[in-house]
């Protein structure tokens, strides 16, 4: 899978996606992760991307010049899509989509966020990861290549584990043990310990529907009883 990512912090990206999963994913070449600056797309020897808006207010605005130089030039994968609290909601069902493509790639805002016409004709879409403001757009990229490059076959080395987490099947995922059996007078709950798989099964979907149903009954849908 191809991910673009668009940004005028590009080592932020790519520090964080270097390490664990993610860095793994690239050295086996099945995550091909593409960090471009958007300041290489700057005209002026101060290679500067934003200006104040058009009506006055507060903040920055990131220019359309820099931003369509840099994006024609790399020649992305598409869809391209701008991080913004405005978007789409980003969820597991999304991730699920990206992670059936090729490929996709990611504009980074900043500031007050991009000037209209980036969005308008530049790219494909808007993707929000949640009803809140943050400094940029780079933190909300990293939360969608994890959650997207971790459903790639390989990347988590366990194909399984991504059928049994949290939100797949409209359920929170069961919880989990490890040893000690005992720990401060809490004990595992024995059906985990007794190695009929069936009897586990049954309790782990059983333990996920009240789970969800007391903590997330937002995302109960009906065939989960």
């Amino acid at each position: 899978m191809r991910i673009d990512v668009f940004t005028i912090f590009p080592q932020l990206i790519e520090n964080f996606t270097g390490e664990s999963l993610l860095g793994r994913a690239q050295q086996k070449k099945l995550l091909d992760l593409r960090v471009h600056d958007l300041r290489a797309g700057a005209m002026d020897r101060h290679r500067s991307v934003d200006d104040t808006p058009f009506g006055g207010g507060p903040g920055m605005v990131l220019r359309p010049e820099p931003v369509f130089a840099c994006v024609e030039a790399a020649e992305p994968q598409r869809p391209l899509l701008v991080l913004s609290p405005g978007g789409r909601r980003f969820d597991q069902t999304v991730a699920n989509e990206l992670a059936g493509t090729d490929g996709f790639s990611l504009l980074c805002g900043r500031y007050e966020g991009v000037d209209q016409r980036i969005a308008d004709h530049l790219c494909d879409g808007e993707l929000s990861v949640g009803d809140f403001v943050l400094a940029g757009g780079e933190v909300a990229a990293l939360v969608v290549i994890e959650a997207v490059a971790r459903l790639v076959p390989g990347v988590m080395g366990n194909d399984r584990s991504a059928v049994a987490e949290s939100f797949a099947g409209g359920l929170l995922e069961y919880p989990q043990y490890t040893r000690p059996a005992t720990f401060r007078g809490w004990d595992v709950p024995e059906v985990l310990q007794s190695g009929d798989h069936k009897a586990i099964d049954e309790w782990r979907r059983a333990a996920a529907v009240a789970r969800t149903r007391r903590d997330r009954p937002d995302i109960m849908n009906a065939g989960n009883g």
